[in-house]
């Protein structure tokens, strides 16, 4: 069963059972918001990109996104750019898998950010989400669904960090700008 996180909200990643997740999907999915013209409505394409940034001790270390597809350890890897959203038609438009168990040890946070490569707002996108999955038996676990649009160009949407021995997942949904994860560092910066 999935729980729909509000800003703020953290939930535990153990499974039911007391085991720990092992790995996870963090998918992001959205749509062009549809403009009325004068020729009837219509859609723009627009470019999210999604992106983990691995921390140590409040230090970025590494990243995953469009060009880097893969960490340096192969413990976070992104599957690929969607340059239009909508692809899925609710499903994950693009996604970041995580092997938590071979996230290295000094490793203690990763925040996930999507950004308008292309520049538009967040009034034009429309249906926006991220959402955890559970990679071992495709279960949602949690998803963060983006509301109210907003004159920004970016979100930094949730974070996994260590908690203990396991990890713990919070929906954080900051509203930033900027095109790339370069540009959103000052805005991730406060949450870690």
């Amino acid at each position: 069963m999935s729980v729909n996180l509000t800003k703020g909200q953290a939930i535990s990643l153990e499974k039911k059972d007391g085991a720990t997740l092992t790995a996870v999907r963090m998918g992001l999915g959205w749509q062009a918001a549809k403009r009325r013209g004068l020729f009837g409505s219509r859609t723009k394409e627009i470019d999210l990109d999604a992106s983990a940034v691995l921390f140590a001790e409040k230090q970025p270390v590494d990243v995953v996104f469009f060009r880097h597809l893969v960490s340096d350890d192969g413990s976070v890897r992104h599957t690929g750019d969607n340059l239009v959203g909508g692809v899925g038609q609710g499903g994950d438009d693009e996604a970041i898998l995580v092997d938590l168990q071979r996230v290295p040890v000094h490793i203690d946070q990763i925040v996930f950010t999507v950004n308008s490569f292309t520049g538009q707002t967040f009034q034009e996108v429309h249906n926006a989400f991220c959402r955890l999955v559970d990679e071992t038996n495709g279960q949602e676990l949690a998803r963060y669904t983006l509301a109210g649009g907003g004159e920004y160009t970016a979100q930094i949407m949730a974070k996994v960090h260590r908690a203990g021995s396991g990890w713990t997942m919070t929906a954080l949904g900051t509203p930033a700008n900027g095109r790339t994860f370069q540009d959103l560092m000052p805005a991730i910066l406060p949450h870690l």
